[in-house]
C-alpha cells in the first residue's frame, strides 16, 4: 500500500495509519514510580527528545516522524499519566513528570550523550524543567507554543465539555469544535486523522495538567537552562498571538538572541496542521535538511 507518512492512504482507518507508524519504533520501557514510561524511539542520527502536548501521546508528532527520522534518533515517550505511561509518583507536578523523563534519558541514551529537546504546549513546560535538570548535556531547547509563564490567560471562546460516557459521534463531535477553537488555524484541517488521534488520547489521559499549565514553571525554569532556548509556533496560536510581545520579553530577557520562528496558516497544533512547513521549521533551528524524504 502506498502511503504519505503520517496521512492515510485512501480507504485506509485512522487506527491503521497510527499502527502503521507506531510499527516501526522500537520500544522501551523506564521507570516511573511502581511503573513506566513507554517510549518509541525511530530513526538514526543524533538523539531528539519530542514531548508531546497536553491530553495527548506520541501520536502529536505522527505527521512529523518519518521526516524527523531521517536526521535524528527520535525518543518520543507517552508523558507519565498519558497513553501508555503510568502515573509518576505523589505529588504529580511539573518537577515529577521531569523527574521521570529526565531518568529515561539517562537510561536510553549513551552515557553522556549530547542531545536536542523540542516540546509540544504543555510538553514544553515539562521540557524546560528537564533541561533545567540536564544542565550542559541538553544542548537545545525548542519551545513550542507552550504557556507556563504567569501570562494573563487567553480570552476564547467557550470550549464544550465531554464526559468518557458519550457516543462517538458525540464525542467526534465535541472534539471538532474544541480543537477549531483551541488547536487548528483552519477548521477544515481536522480530519479523520486529527479526530481519532484526540479522541483516543484524551480518553486515556489520566494526568489532567491543567494546574501545570497555568503555573509559571517555564518561566522559573528559563534562567536555570544552560543549553539553547528556542522559540516555534503556528503563525496562528490563539494561545501565542495573545501575548507575543510578553512572551518575546520574558525569553528574550534570560537569553537576548532567542529566535521566534513561526509556521504560516498553522494553530496551536501547527506540527500536524501543516507538517512540511513545521518539519522545514525545526530542522532549520536544528541544523537539519527538511528537503530530505519530505512528502
Amino acid at each position: 500500500m502506498d502511503a504519505t507518512p503520517g496521512i492515510p492512504a485512501s480507504g485506509e482507518a485512522p487506527g491503521t495509519c497510527v499502527a502503521r507508524i507506531e510499527s516501526m519504533a522500537a520500544v522501551e520501557r523506564t521507570p516511573c514510580g511502581d511503573g513506566a514510561v513507554v517510549w518509541r524511539i525511530w530513526g538514526g542520527g543524533p538523539p531528539l527528545v519530542l514531548l508531546h502536548g497536553g491530553h495527548g501521546a506520541w501520536s502529536h508528532w505522527i505527521r512529523n516522524i518519518p521526516v524527523l527520522s531521517l536526521h535524528f534518533t527520535l525518543y518520543v515517550p507517552d508523558l507519565p499519566g498519558y497513553g501508555d505511561s503510568d502515573m509518576p509518583p505523589e505529588p504529580c507536578d511539573g518537577p515529577a513528570i521531569a523527574r521521570a523523563v529526565g531518568d529515561g534519558i539517562d537510561r536510553l541514551l549513551p552515557p553522556g550523550a549530547a542531545y536536542d529537546l523540542a516540546g509540544f504546549s504543555f510538553g514544553g513546560i515539562i521540557g524546560s524543567r528537564v533541561a533545567v535538570e540536564q544542565g550542559a548535556r541538553l544542548r537545545r531547547l525548542v519551545v513550542i507554543g507552550s504557556s507556563g509563564l504567569g501570562l494573563p490567560r487567553v480570552e476564547m471562546p467557550r470550549l464544550q465539555k465531554w464526559t468518557p460516557d458519550m457516543s462517538e459521534d458525540a464525542l467526534r463531535d465535541i472534539h471538532r469544535h474544541n480543537m477549531s477553537v483551541i488547536m487548528f488555524a483552519d477548521a477544515s484541517n481536522i480530519d479523520a486523522l486529527a479526530l481519532y488521534l484526540q479522541t483516543t488520547n484524551t480518553l486515556r489521559a489520566r494526568n489532567r495538567g491543567s494546574a501545570i499549565a497555568r503555573s509559571d514553571l517555564l518561566r522559573q525554569s528559563l534562567p536555570h537552562i544552560a543549553g539553547r532556548v528556542l522559540c516555534l509556533s503556528g503563525a496562528r496560536d490563539i494561545y501565542v498571538e495573545a501575548n507575543l510581545e510578553a512572551r518575546k520579553a520574558l525569553f528574550r530577557t534570560v537569553q537576548p538572541d532567542t529566535p521566534f520562528d513561526f509556521v504560516p496558516d498553522a494553530g496551536h497544533w501547527a506540527m500536524y496542521e501543516q507538517p512540511a512547513a513545521f518539519n522545514t521549521a525545526l530542522l532549520g533551528l536544528l541544523g537539519g535538511d527538511a528537503t530530505a524524504g519530505a512528502g
